[in-house]
């Protein structure tokens, strides 16, 4: 399946949830659709649990 196609789908989940549910369900909507991104990524292989923490920590050592 397409990068394109995938982005319809997501684009047209959230319109639906908008436009039904309002703005609250759209934030659900788009909030678990993230940490959905994010799991598979991690299933997959394409990210690590300590690239996560290690940004955040990044972060902190340069303030």
């Amino acid at each position: 399946m397409s990068l394109a196609l995938i982005g319809l789908a997501v684009g047209m989940a959230l319109g639906f949830a908008g436009y039904f549910g309002g703005f609250a369900a759209f934030l659900l909507v788009a909030a678990l659709g993230a940490v959905g991104f994010v799991v598979g990524r991690l299933v997959e292989g394409d990210l690590e649990f300590g690239d996560l923490i290690r940004s955040t920590k990044s972060r902190d050592r340069k303030n």
